[in-house]
């Protein structure tokens, strides 16, 4: 048996001898490290268009606009995570560690404004709390108003609505990690705080938050990159951030080395939220110790605490999922011939289309990165792996622009070069079609697949691809016939997720789609924009639905 082993593992062997002598490279490192580049071109590209423009306007920006979009972006940054984190650890707070009336509900039901864009929020709040919105007007009809000269009412596009939708719509990132740290907290702690007298208030403050600290404070940095990306609220409340700022210098005063260099700013001001996140925690280290590890009982309110722990939960599920679906579903139904329209069709498909595809190139390429790094366990390709991540920090915006001016060139030149060989111009075959819109959705979201893909790998164990590869399986027979079979499921939702965030993507899509090439995302933008909101519902309520899917995995994914 020993001799039979021996004899299947010398064609491997002899072909790995032989490359390390010709000096040839192994293809998976190859691979991996041409992946790894094609993710970081982007973000290579901005800073290379920022410090090389055609027309340096660093001076312009610094002396005019630039101290307000930074302003802007600082204050909703900190608006935003201060309140998302406040909402996400207290109700995570609550369901693990009380029991009160439809707690059960509301464990699940807290992660349903993760199907809601943020910008579908910001249209549905302002059409309810308008001037002629109902809100508004039942204020007038019931204390007979007549005009706004007659009250005041707060104004709704504004900094503060923007932080208010923005945090309805994010919380859930802090709220699904505070949850988890808080329930693996052991009891013991709480048992002996209890013992020394420790209140309910106290015993948050003192015990719950600094252990779960860490996660509270990932859950926030996500929640502010977020907000760095969007563009659908603060463009409809007229919040003027950099993000904003990168579409005016951009399409309307035709700069892209000042959008380049707005764009910069952002990456900096990502790698410094980044840093601080990591800062801040560096010195923060808590172990379970196994002996002493007691799960947590969670306490049964009664009374009228019940009910306020309730209501707290409540109102930003209220206000992030049911306030958004009641008004869009109800432009919906009001409006059934906008779900006839031929445009929400073709919408619908290229949807489809640039997600699908996003998704199954994203998806294959973290697989062939992931197993390359660690069938090679070359120092280069595992140095890279990580900091592929970095595109899921990197707004929609600034994506677009580090890949649609270069890409634009290239594709310019390629024209040229074929009308010149072959006297037929072919058009734009990148910037023309939806292959630019695929490539951003693919370095934005690589970070998920890649993150999918390394930890379904990694719980596999190595006995069971070395026994393939002592059988005589070549490295793509093992990937094939060890490892996706085991990592099926994980795969499937890493698909699932990468899909759902192409289809709610909006930054990247408006800079990088081909004329009148709508996805159901910009035609939500469009049609909102021109306060059209019957005509934007059935494309939001489709958007709404696939995030749906989305959150129901995952609900199920951390019961």
């Amino acid at each position: 048996m020993v001799e039979q082993l021996t004899q299947l593992q010398r064609p491997e062997a002899a072909g790995r001898a032989r490359r390390r002598v010709r000096g040839l490279p192994d293809p998976w490192s190859v691979g991996a490290v041409l992946i790894a580049a094609l993710v970081l071109m982007p973000i290579a590209s901005v800073i290379w268009i920022a410090f090389n423009p055609s027309e340096n306007i660093w001076p312009h920006l610094i002396s005019t606009t630039l101290p307000r979009y930074l302003g802007n972006t600082a204050l909703l940054m900190a608006g935003v995570g201060t309140l998302a984190a406040a909402v996400g650890a207290g109700a995570a707070w609550l369901v693990s560690m009380y029991r009160f009336p439809f707690v059960r509900w509301l464990d699940w039901l807290l992660l349903m404004p993760l199907a809601i864009p943020a910008y579908v929020g910001a249209y549905a709040l302002v059409d309810f709390l308008e001037y002629a919105g109902p809100v508004q007007s039942g204020l007038r009809a019931l204390f007979g108003w007549e005009n706004a000269r007659d009250y005041w009412f707060p104004e709704i596009r504004s900094r503060g609505a923007a932080v208010v939708v923005l945090a309805a719509a994010l919380y859930p990132y802090v709220y699904l990690l505070s949850r988890a740290a808080f329930r693996e907290q052991s009891g013991c702690a709480y048992e002996v705080a209890r013992a020394l007298g420790a209140g309910p208030f106290s015993l948050f403050r003192r015990v719950g938050l600094p252990l779960a600290r860490p996660a509270i404070a990932a859950g926030a940095a996500i929640v502010m990159m977020e907000t760095v990306n969007d563009f659908g609220v603060v463009e409809y409340f007229a919040v003027q951030t950099l993000t904003a700022g990168i579409f005016s210098v951009w399409l309307e005063s035709g700069n892209a080395g000042g959008a380049a260099q707005l764009a910069t700013v952002i990456l900096a001001l990502i790698l410094v939220l980044v840093a601080l996140e990591k800062i801040s925690r560096r010195n923060l280290r808590f172990h379970n110790l196994g002996r002493h590890h007691r799960p947590l009982v969670p306490a049964r309110l009664t009374g009228p605490a019940a009910w306020a722990a309730t209501a707290a939960c409540a109102l930003p599920v209220a206000v992030g999922f049911v306030l958004p679906v009641g008004v869009i579903l109800s432009h919906a139904l009001a409006n059934t011939e906008a779900w006839l329209d031929p445009g929400l069709t073709r919408a619908l498909a290229h949807t489809l289309f640039v997600g699908g595809a996003a998704a199954l190139v994203t998806v294959a390429a973290g697989l062939f990165l992931v197993y390359g790094v660690r069938l090679t366990g070359r120092s280069l390709p595992k140095l890279l792996l990580p900091v592929t991540t970095i595109g899921y920090a990197a707004p929609g915006a600034v994506l677009g622009v580090g890949i649609l001016i270069p890409m634009a060139a290239a594709d310019n030149a390629l024209a040229d070069g074929i009308e010149g060989l072959f006297g037929v111009d072919p058009g734009l075959m990148m910037t023309g079609t939806a292959f630019a819109i695929v490539y951003a959705y693919a370095v934005r979201f690589f970070a998920i697949a890649q993150g999918a893909a390394d930890a379904a790998m990694g719980r596999i164990a190595p006995s069971l691809p070395m026994a393939a590869r002592s059988l005589g399986r070549t490295a793509r027979g093992t990937l094939g016939a060890v490892y996706l079979p085991l990592i099926r499921a994980s795969v499937g939702t890493a698909l699932l997720l990468v899909f759902v965030d192409c289809v709610k993507e909006l930054p990247a899509t408006l800079l990088l789609r081909p004329f009148n090439y709508n996805t159901l995302a910009t035609r939500v933008y469009e049609k909102a924009s021109l306060e059209n909101l019957g005509d934007a519902a059935p494309a939001a309520l489709l958007v709404i639905a696939v995030g749906l899917v989305a959150v129901g995995f995952l609900a199920r994914a951390n019961r």
